[in-house]
């Protein structure tokens, strides 16, 4: 993938699907990266959305959850995807930012046994973690973002932080505190960064429990522990990937068995090294 006169290519110089939207401004000049879910039913209905006059919004980029990158805005024209927003300095990120809608339908509720978005649509507690909001105080679903969805927005977003020289990746959530709580807990934030701002492989950090800790199956509660858990206090752990609070890690010390891999709690452990 490559930036051609500000548009999306593929390595054939080929163009990128691109769905021009009148929900755009000026010249821009990107200082940032911005990541948003987009709280719709699918990628189609989000792009139909955001060319919509009366939408008022839109966003450089949409990636779907198989991976599927759609260009709406050029890179050097303002997008209309961060509304009202504060980032040290700058106020209207907008003027400032790059946008990235990555298709998710949010946050959600629970009903009985199941999930349900704003829109109605219930889904099953296998593609949900239940976590709480770093700017809130209370438990909410959140659907988690597929691999595909991932790996093609880090890519996009390594190109991006490259081509413009950026000085950050940004969540809505935190240029909006408490208006935006996107992209919420199941995105990856912290692992995600760590690798735009291009941690070498061999200086994997290393964590370990602070109390005896649970280890999962998968993440969330809801999950069967698995055997020789609890793991103890101390336990040395190299963490693999994250959906929201839960850190699937590999446990790098044998005890209470060798070779154990399993989702624990982010809450319950700390980098000591």
């Amino acid at each position: 993938m490559k930036i051609l006169r500000h548009r999306l290519h593929d390595d054939n110089d080929q163009a990128l699907p691109f769905e021009m939207t009148r929900n755009r401004g000026g010249q821009l000049k990107p200082e940032y990266l911005v990541l948003h879910y987009t709280a719709g039913r699918d990628a189609a209905s989000s792009i139909r959305w955001f060319k919509n006059p009366d939408a008022q919004a839109s966003a450089h980029v949409v990636v779907g959850k198989d991976g599927t990158i759609t260009q709406m805005v050029p890179f050097n024209r303002t997008a209309w995807h961060a509304g009202i927003s504060r980032w040290e300095d700058r106020v209207g990120l907008n003027a400032y930012s790059i946008g990235i809608e990555l298709d998710n339908p949010g946050k959600l509720q629970r009903r009985g046994n199941r999930w349900y978005s704003w829109f109605e649509k219930d889904y099953d507690d296998e593609f949900i973690i239940e976590a709480v909001h770093k700017h809130e105080t209370e438990p909410a679903g959140w659907h988690v973002f597929s691999p595909k969805q991932i790996d093609a927005t880090l890519e996009l977003s390594l190109l991006l932080m490259k081509r413009y020289d950026l000085k950050d990746m940004l969540g809505h959530e935190d240029i909006a505190p408490g208006r935006k709580t996107d992209p919420g807990p199941a995105f990856p934030m912290g692992s995600f960064r760590s690798r735009l701002q291009g941690r070498k492989e061999d200086q994997t950090p290393v964590y370990q429990t602070i109390t005896n800790l649970n280890i999962r199956t998968g993440p969330g509660s809801r999950h069967d522990t698995i055997p020789g858990s609890p793991l103890p206090k101390g336990t040395n752990l190299e963490m693999l990937t994250t959906q929201g609070s839960w850190w699937l890690v590999d446990v790098l010390d044998d005890i209470p068995v060798s070779d154990m891999q399993g989702w624990v709690h982010g809450r319950y452990v700390k980098r000591v090294s």
